[in-house]
């Protein structure tokens, strides 16, 4: 009878095991939303409930009065004048540094001091720069006489040549 006992105990076991894996299937089946109707209807309602939703937003929605509007658009008006005059400003100051520092060192100790040593220097650089190109001019001058005197005496020289040449022909066939 003992063995009876403990065969039914594991049998109800076993069924009580059975029974609530069912129990537990049937609560996710009905945790499961159902869908009702087809993808088409189901899609259309999803519309219908964002365009409900959105309108219910828009309703919340505060707008500015005209005069907030007006107020608001000068603050940003204001905002960018005053940023673009200080751009400019900066630009205009950079660009005046820089066009000194294109006049060389020199000239920028000249105009920041006036000091007759920078004038001093800066004359004799002027001087030295044209006493350079004069002198490269010259030079290109005596290149250019020199090599038309080269030409000249090449010249003769064939002439001389061709006349030594005739001689000879007219002495050979006479």
């Amino acid at each position: 009878m003992a063995e009876n006992m403990d065969k039914e105990a594991l049998q109800a076991a076993k069924e009580a095991e059975k029974a609530a894996r069912k129990a537990k299937q049937e609560r996710i089946k009905q945790s499961k939303p159902k869908k009702e109707g087809t993808a088409f209807s189901r899609a259309g309602n999803a519309v219908k409930k964002f365009f409900k939703d959105f309108t219910g937003t828009c309703k919340k929605v505060v707008w500015p009065t005209g005069k907030q509007v007006i107020k608001n658009s000068l603050v940003v008006l204001a905002t960018i004048i005053v940023i673009g005059a200080v751009v400019a400003l900066i630009d205009f100051g950079l660009t005046k540094i820089f066009d000194l520092g294109e006049k060389g060192v020199v000239s920028l100790a000249e105009y920041v001091g006036g000091d007759e040593e920078a004038t001093t220097a800066d004359t004799a650089l002027e001087e030295a720069i044209s006493e350079g190109a004069e002198a490269a001019e010259a030079a290109a001058d005596e290149t250019t006489a020199e090599a038309a005197e080269e030409t000249t005496a090449e010249t003769a020289e064939e002439t001389t040549e061709s006349a030594a040449r005739v001689e000879l022909e007219a002495e050979t066939t006479a």
